[in-house]
């Protein structure tokens, strides 16, 4: 990872930006940073202390931290520990939302390849029928949801089971 840094409203010393890059040059480890990534460091005065700006864009979203400290070095490492934690976060979503295998984005390699998961495929009739109808031909169905077109609006709609009991539609526009 390739980092700039910035200095506004002071200097900063060489020493200083090389523990800045690495710094982060510890969180490649995580596989949502990529070799190519650049990440923007901005340093400047806040009062009598020193604020330290970082953002990185990852595979996922823009990583960012914001720190002010008396002390750089402890700014620095404040930095680094928010986002570690971050892409952390992500990592776990990521994992916790693909179950079985992580997402694209931890994968890049041209070995990888991911299974397909449909298995199959099935056409279905779009009716012109109200909510209480579809919620009434789901349960007929035992579905836990069911696509049909709003009779009044004539939207297509899919009608379904929420986690509480209760109904949800989300309308196709």
């Amino acid at each position: 990872m390739k980092v700039n840094v910035y200095a506004k409203d002071l200097s900063v010393s060489k020493d200083t930006e090389q523990t800045i890059s690495e710094k982060l040059g510890l969180i490649e480890k995580y596989v949502l940073i990529d070799e190519s990534t650049t990440a923007q460091a901005m340093v400047k005065r806040h009062g009598n202390d020193i604020k330290l700006e970082i953002t990185i864009p990852s595979k996922v979203g823009v990583l960012r931290s914001e720190v002010i400290d008396h002390d750089m070095r402890d700014a620095i490492d404040k930095s680094v520990e928010k986002l570690e934690s971050q892409l952390r976060g992500q990592k776990g979503r990521l994992s916790r939302r693909h179950k079985e295998k992580l997402s694209k984005t931890f994968y890049e390699d041209d070995d990888y390849q991911i299974e397909e998961k449909v298995k199959r495929v099935k056409r279905v009739i779009i009716e012109d029928l109200d909510s209480e109808d579809a919620i009434m031909q789901m349960e007929l169905m035992d579905h836990n949801f069911f696509v049909y077109r709003d009779a009044d609006t004539k939207i297509v709609s899919v009608m379904y089971k929420r986690e509480d009991g209760d109904y949800g539609i989300l309308e196709i526009v």
